[in-house]
C-alpha cells in the first residue's frame, strides 16, 4: 500500500474512513441509545477513556520507537556502504589507466545494478544482475598487477573496502526481505487499542453533541495519523520516511566525474 498509494493520498484516506466512520458511529449511537447520557455512565466512561488512552499512547510509542530506530540503523548502515564505494572511487588515481579504467566501469556497473536493486529488494524480488556485476568488480581488481608499494597498499586497503561493500549489501538484502512489517499479532493489537480508544470516545459522556462530535473526530484524526505512522515505518525501504539509496547514488555521481 505504502508503495502504491502516495503518502498523502493514504494519510487523507485514513482520515475520512477513521475520523468520519467515527462521527457517524457516535450519530447513531447517541439515536439508538440515548439513555447512555449519565453521571454515573460518565465517570465509568472517564476512567476507562484515561485508561485506555494511556496504554494507546504508551502502546504505539513504543512501536514507533521501534520501527524508527530500525530505519536509522538501516540509514547508517546505506551511508557506510556508500561511504566504502566512494573511496573505491576516489583511490583508482593510484592505479595505472588500463586498470583504473576497467575497475571504474566496473564500480560503475556495480553501483547502478544496486540502485535498480534496492527497490526489488524492498519488495521480495531478486536481481541477478547485482551479484554478476560484484563478481565482474572483484575479477577487475585481482587482474591488478601493482607495480610499487603505493599501489599494493591501495590494492589491499580497496579489497577491504570492497567487503565492506559487499557485506553492507548482502545485508542489505536480507533485512529487505525478512523486515516486511509488524506481524499480524501485533497489528492486531495496534487495531485493538485503536479501535479501544475510538470507542471509549464515542460513549464519554459529552452532553454538548457538537462538542461530542469534535472531540471524536480530534480523536479519529489522532488513531489515523497514528496508523499512518506505522504504515509508513513498516518497511524501511519502502515510503517517504524509509532510508534513501542516496549513497549509492553518490557513488555514481563520484564515478561519472571526469578522471
Amino acid at each position: 500500500m505504502v508503495s502504491n498509494v502516495p503518502s498523502w493520498l493514504l494519510l487523507l484516506g485514513l482520515n475520512v474512513l477513521i475520523a468520519g466512520g467515527a462521527v457517524l458511529a457516535l450519530i447513531y449511537v447517541r439515536r439508538r441509545f440515548p439513555g447512555l447520557r449519565g453521571d454515573e455512565r460518565s465517570e465509568v466512561t472517564q476512567f476507562a477513556f484515561m485508561l485506555v488512552g494511556f496504554v494507546y499512547a504508551f502502546f504505539i510509542g513504543f512501536v514507533v520507537s521501534a520501527m524508527w530506530s530500525q530505519i536509522h540503523t538501516e540509514d547508517d548502515q546505506a551511508r557506510n556502504e556508500g561511504a566504502a564505494g566512494v573511496q573505491l572511487a576516489r583511490d583508482l588515481t593510484v592505479f595505472d589507466k588500463a586498470d583504473s579504467d576497467r575497475i571504474r566501469q566496473s564500480l560503475l556497473d556495480y553501483e547502478r545494478a544496486a540502485v535498480t536493486e534496492w527497490n526489488l529488494a524492498a519488495v521480495g524480488q531478486s536481481f541477478p544482475e547485482a551479484d554478476n556485476a560484484l563478481r565482474r568488480l572483484y575479477t577487475a581488481y585481482e587482474q591488478v598487477q601493482p607495480r610499487t608499494d603505493t599501489q599494493k597498499t591501495f590494492l589491499a586497503k580497496a579489497f577491504n573496502n570492497l567487503d565492506k561493500t559487499s557485506q553492507a549489501r548482502t545485508e542489505r538484502v536480507l533485512q529487505a526481505r525478512i523486515d516486511v512489517g509488524p506481524p499480524w499479532s501485533l497489528w492486531a493489537i495496534i487495531l485493538l487499542t485503536s479501535g479501544l480508544v475510538l470507542g471509549c470516545s464515542i460513549v464519554y459522556g459529552v452532553e454538548q453533541p457538537k462538542m461530542h462530535r469534535v472531540m471524536v473526530a480530534t480523536v479519529g484524526v489522532l488513531v489515523a495519523a497514528n496508523l499512518f505512522l506505522v504504515l509508513e515505518l513498516a518497511n524501511p525501504f519502502i515510503g517517504q520516511i524509509a532510508t534513501s539509496p542516496e549513497p549509492l547514488h553518490e557513488v555514481i555521481r563520484v564515478l561519472s566525474q571526469p578522471a
